[in-house]
């Protein structure tokens, strides 16, 4: 009897101590995006729960698992937001601190988990994005900051060269109507305009000469003002496909290769390879479908400042009173491990989260990696164009699982129609 007793006890035991060890964290690591937007992920070996509170100006991230002996008691953060975050072990469960530099509000962080997923070896992961307290134009025209819960802030980031004889002052943008542009100096726009034929001459597709007269209609406008071109505001959301107009922007191009791959591969390649298959997907279900390019070159033109470059590509979309703008990117982070995909919007109208909510989808359903959701974010070219709009993270450049995908042409199929797909669907 004592036996069974004693056997009896051991099984608990080793009961209790298998359940004591079902939840561990293995690793906390944290990324920072060129918009300086915090994430923290933490790795744990099995499910577990968690919950998040603000403490004056420590960020607080409790995790209901144990802290595994290898991970450290804190870890040094290069961000604006943060220099550091500390793992405090509370026995039964692990708290992560990261003590903020600045105020953020409760809609500036969010947490949320990522299954486990056995194919890529990836464990079940808590994530906590913080995002800085407010948007800003940098001297450069770019915006910073500008998102909730992002990722990465790619489409404002630019590597082009920082034009220095420009007669317009960035950061500076005036919504005009074409019908109401000021007559520049004679001899200002008689040098601009031989340059624009120089363009011209390097540009033969029908995009591209939409480029070259979005160039001219801008260098139109004062001689400090960016033109913004204004389509008649309308737009379908339902119906069908067939007639629908719809504006197609590859991320990057030209003198800004985008994000780079450890290999060299560039963004600017991969956006525009994939958008080419979705512009021939939707075409031929009978929409029309326009691109800001179709080759490798700059929209506005080179040597151009972001704001001069992002409105560009705003403009093509409104010049053809588009019921659809949709950008493509790929993902970057300094954070190697992170990947995914994510549809961002910009609630301007009652149709950019449907239509983010319907291209995500799609591509969350039938890929083998993370969903990181649809996400609000103040993208210069979904927030400042009139019809509905989207911006899509085709994965991350930096992972190098992903970027050995992207290169791949049944990668780069199998997005371009799950982004079609959702287009479709969100007309159906």
């Amino acid at each position: 009897m004592r036996k069974i007793f004693l056997l009896t006890l051991l099984a608990c035991c080793m009961l209790l101590s298998a359940v004591a060890q079902a939840a561990k964290i293995t690793d906390v690591k944290w990324g920072v995006n060129k918009a300086d937007v915090l994430r923290i992920v933490v790795d744990v070996t099995d499910t577990a729960g968690y919950a998040v509170d603000m403490d004056g100006n420590t960020l607080n991230l409790t995790v209901n698992a144990d802290k595994g002996k290898q991970v450290p008691q804190s870890k040094a953060v290069k961000s604006s937001l943060a220099d550091s975050l500390k793992i405090v072990d509370k026995g039964s469960y692990t708290v992560v601190r990261v003590p903020l530099k600045q105020h953020v509000p409760g809609k500036n962080y969010k947490a949320f988990v990522l299954k486990k997923d056995p194919a890529t070896g990836r464990p079940f992961r808590v994530v906590l994005d913080v995002t800085p307290k407010q948007a800003s134009y940098s001297s450069s025209g770019t915006v910073a900051g500008a998102a909730s819960t992002v990722v990465s802030n790619r489409p404002v980031v630019s590597n082009r060269p920082t034009k220095t004889n420009s007669s317009i002052k960035r950061n500076t943008v005036v919504k005009t109507n074409t019908t109401a542009v000021k007559t520049p100096d004679k001899k200002k726009n008689n040098k601009k305009k031989t340059e624009n034929k120089k363009v011209d001459n390097k540009k033969n597709t029908v995009a591209a000469k939409t480029e070259t007269t979005v160039n001219k209609q801008e260098n139109k406008s004062a001689g400090d003002k960016l033109l913004v071109v204004k389509g008649n505001g309308k737009f379908r959301t339902s119906g069908g496909l067939d007639g629908k107009i719809i504006t197609l922007d590859a991320g990057h191009g030209g003198s800004d290769p985008g994000a780079i791959g450890s290999d060299g591969t560039k963004e600017k390649n991969i956006t525009l390879a994939i958008t080419k298959i979705v512009k021939e997907i939707l075409e031929d279900k009978g929409a029309k479908v326009y691109m800001t390019r179709t080759t490798d070159v700059d929209v506005f033109g080179p040597n151009a400042s972001d704001a001069e470059e992002l409105q560009a590509r705003v403009n093509v979309g409104e010049k053809y009173n588009s019921d659809m703008f949709v950008s493509l990117h790929i993902n970057s982070s300094v954070n190697k491990n992170i990947g995914g995909f994510s549809t961002y919007y910009y609630p301007k109208t009652d149709n950019d989260l449907r239509l983010a909510k319907n291209i995500q989808n799609k591509l969350a359903a039938n890929f083998g990696v993370d969903d990181l959701g649809v996400r609000q974010a103040n993208f210069y070219v979904i927030k400042r164009i009139s019809m509905p709009a989207v911006l899509v993270e085709m994965c991350f450049i930096s992972n190098e699982k992903e970027l050995t995908l992207m290169k791949g042409q049944w990668f780069q199929k199998k997005t371009a129609r799950l982004i079609a797909e959702g287009i479709e669907k969100y007309f159906a």
